[in-house]
């Protein structure tokens, strides 16, 4: 199948990906903008599973005060290497994580965090980690996905192992 170049530009301009990743999942997907989006999604979080392994340890300590200075956001989030950390799409994905651990409140950063005399009286498992778990959480610019999703498709673009190391939210009064 023939994908048009219109449809290729499209679909990088709405996911990062590269115009040959961003062909290949059109064409797999039978040109549905849609599914090529499901494709690149999966495919961003299984090359995120890959690099899991490798280390991190240069990245950026990120600030958020929210207006009216009454929320605050210490967050820390390590990539491979300095260029990396550097990298303006790496600091607008910490800017975004910082911003929306201001706005959500998470307690853990993922679901293995979560101590399990904590999950012993949840209802809702899953409902508690989609609430107090960070990566689980909904994105607050695009809630069709999650923080995890968005992280996935990070490393893919940048082809560094990153890792949201932790972060802790001020709130006046608190």
């Amino acid at each position: 199948m023939t994908v048009k170049v219109e449809l290729i530009k499209e679909l990088r301009n709405m996911t990062s990906a590269s115009v040959a990743h961003c062909k290949k999942a059109l064409e797999e997907a039978g040109g549905d903008l849609q599914k090529a989006v499901q494709l690149l999604r999966k495919q961003g979080l299984e090359i995120a599973a890959k690099k899991q392994d490798r280390i991190a340890k240069e990245g950026r300590i990120e600030t958020y005060v929210h207006m009216g200075n009454k929320i605050g956001v210490l967050l820390e989030v390590n990539c491979e290497s300095d260029f990396v950390a550097r990298n303006e799409e790496f600091s607008r994905f910490t800017k975004d994580l910082a911003m929306q651990i201001a706005a959500s409140c998470p307690l853990y950063i993922k679901r293995e965090d979560v101590p399990a005399e904590v999950l012993e009286h949840e209802i809702s498992k899953e409902e508690f980690y989609k609430n107090h778990c960070l990566l689980e959480q909904p994105f607050i610019k695009d809630p069709a996905i999650t923080i995890k999703d968005y992280l996935g498709s990070i490393i893919a673009k940048l082809g560094e192992n990153i890792v949201i190391r932790r972060f802790i939210r001020y709130k006046l009064g608190e």
